[in-house]
């Protein structure tokens, strides 16, 4: 196959044409039309190198087209139509540009075959992405755009410093494999860039912050896109470093403690996005075949599972108005549909048997077990415990069971929301009964099998032994309205006294330096420029003008002697000759 079209190109292209379509159902069909032929793009691909163009002594590659970038092009174009679907009812066509914006440059970042092409899609992901925040026009939305761009930027700092090193070290900008033997500054800056996307600890605030204050609709596209295309590059750049196996396990529990204790829904979500990116990071750093093919198949699963996950908890907030389980209870006799799509999502996440994420997470720990990590697949089985006591029971529980009326009257979401619900649960359900489905898009060769009796019987105890410990402890775990301290309050709290510091230091010596220099430095400026005036006026205008009039005098004289007579012409050459005849012999 030697033509090859760009996924991306569908959603830049239908993202400009999206505001010339006036008529309503004209647009919604057109909004659904562009991730379709995004699917039927991906399923027409075959393997090679496209798009190669020459640029500054270096190669930019557009289309690398392999099994790793295959099985994420295939979730991210699914998970584009639906997003698309669940967002339909919106009418802002800012929202679903930015949306399409975003998704096409992740699809970018992932055929990339070259730092700077990556890079250029990387940044577009950030400046897209966060209008899905502000979409949401209300003050905290807008103060936590500003800090998640802010994030970002210092995240695609890291990687462009990186990117020029690696350039100066290797003289090209291939993005490919790095051993770790040979990784240096260079590297280790690009990395960092990763990590960050990634929401590695400790670089991770940015999105429990972020998320939660996106639009309903956006958060369900961010909680897709920008994590797992880190956990993309991470896994074409930087398998089997050591230091992403430790980071990895450590998010897995550290996101998991969070979302215990919080109170809105979303936040919870958000935690456990740290938490199961985790796995994901972990078995890139492990670095073997199962444990890589276990961060692609759970990357595949996790974005489905934590989409409906956003879209049930989106739906809660859709309709009631509020995301905090303080304020929630009762709701399954309201929104029986979204209560069930929600519980596929939460069993899902939590591993249960013939759902999703049972397929996917026990390949990553089976691995941690087969290389004898005993304290990584230890941390990473606890991590499962406190999964599905937040999302499975908690949330669960006190958002539609808690109470015997809900404080809040509600109904059912629109039904395109419902719609792109049922669809995403069909797929983390057929995905957990025929994982084959999965496992034949994996890039590396794969004969993991979940269903052995030891695994399934492993899992219902440590889900059984959770539901135990939850109704035993449920007045415990009541969810309160509190705000509960991350990392990102240094940053804040580093920000205020910058600001401070800028207020009553900078901005004095400022001003005193201003004043300095209007005082002495603009009065001898001026005092020069008069100087330099007169000079120019008497000195240079004198002789340029003095020369013009001498010889515009000259040529008065001449245009005198042109009479026009030939007899006046030739006596005075006569004239004149003598004249030089005469010097010649006084010469002489």
């Amino acid at each position: 196959m030697d033509k090859w079209m760009h996924p991306a190109i569908f959603y830049f292209i239908g993202s400009l044409l999206l505001p010339f379509i006036k008529n309503k159902k004209a647009k919604k069909f057109f909004i659904l039309f562009v991730p379709i032929l995004s699917i039927i793009d991906v399923a027409l691909m075959q393997e090679g190198v496209f798009g190669k163009f020459s640029f500054l002594n270096t190669t930019l590659i557009f289309g690398r087209v392999d099994k790793l970038s295959l099985i994420f092009a295939w979730v991210f174009v699914i998970m584009a139509f639906l997003g698309a679907l669940y967002a339909l009812h919106v009418k802002e066509d800012g929202h679903h540009i930015a949306g399409s914006f975003y998704i096409g440059s992740s699809l970018g970042a992932i055929f990339a075959g070259d730092y700077l092409t990556l890079f250029i899609f990387w940044e577009i992901m950030a400046f897209s992405s966060v209008f899905l925040v502000w979409y949401r026009k209300e003050q905290k939305s807008i103060d936590a755009g500003y800090r998640y761009l802010l994030v970002h930027v210092f995240g695609g700092l890291l990687f462009f410093t990186g990117m020029m090193l690696y350039y100066y070290k290797t003289g090209n900008l291939l993005f490919d494999r790095v051993a770790q033997g040979n990784a240096g500054l260079p590297e280790y800056l690009i990395l960092a860039g990763f990590c960050l996307n990634a929401a590695v600890i400790p670089l991770h605030a940015w999105l429990p912050d972020a998320y939660p204050e996106a639009t309903v609709e956006g958060a369900v596209l961010m909680c897709a896109f920008t994590t797992k295309t880190a956990v993309y590059v991470l896994l074409r750049g930087f398998p089997g470093f050591e230091i992403l196996a430790i980071f990895g396990t450590a998010m897995t529990v550290y996101g998991v403690f969070y979302a215990v204790i919080e109170n809105d829904m979303r936040r919870v979500l958000a935690y456990h996005i740290v938490s199961q990116v985790g796995y994901m990071v972990a078995g890139i750093g492990i670095g073997t075949d199962l444990a890589l093919n276990g961060a692609c198949s759970h990357a595949f699963a996790h974005i489905l599972y934590k989409a409906l996950l956003f879209m049930g908890t989106g739906a809660v907030l859709f309709m009631t108005g509020t995301a905090k389980l303080s304020k929630l209870g009762g709701l399954y006799k309201y929104m029986p549909l979204t209560m069930i799509f929600y519980i596929v999502g939460a069993v899902s996440i939590s591993g249960f048997p013939l759902f999703s994420g049972f397929v996917s997470k026990s390949m990553i720990v089976a691995a941690a077990h087969h290389e004898g990590r005993l304290t990584l697949m230890l941390l990473m089985n606890l991590a499962g415990i406190g999964t599905f006591l937040s999302v499975g029971l908690k949330v669960t529980y006190f958002a539609f069971f808690s109470k015997d009326e809900a404080p809040i009257k509600a109904k059912e979401p629109p039904k395109n929301m419902l719609w792109a619900m049922g669809l995403t649960a069909a797929l983390c359900l057929i995905i957990g009964i025929y994982p084959n489905v999965l496992y034949q898009l994996l890039p590396y060769h794969n004969e993991y099998n979940p269903f052995t009796l030891p695994h399934v019987s492993e899992m219902l105890q440590i889900l059984s032994f959770t539901g135990l410990i939850f109704f035993l402890m449920v007045k415990k775990l009541a969810p309160e309205d509190k705000m509960n301290l991350d990392v990102d309050y240094f940053y804040r709290k580093g920000a205020r006294i910058f600001m401070w510091i800028d207020e009553k230091v900078i901005s004095v010596v400022d001003a005193f330096w201003g004043e300095l220099y209007k005082t002495f430095a603009l009065k001898l400026l001026f005092k020069n420029a008069n100087i330099s005036y007169g000079f120019d006026r008497i000195a240079i205008d004198g002789v340029v003008d003095g020369s013009a009039k001498g010889v515009r005098g000259f040529g008065g004289l001449v245009k005198k002697l042109q009479t026009g007579r030939i007899q006046a012409y030739i006596g005075f050459s006569i004239f004149i000759l003598i004249l030089i005849m005469g010097f010649v012999i006084y010469g002489m």
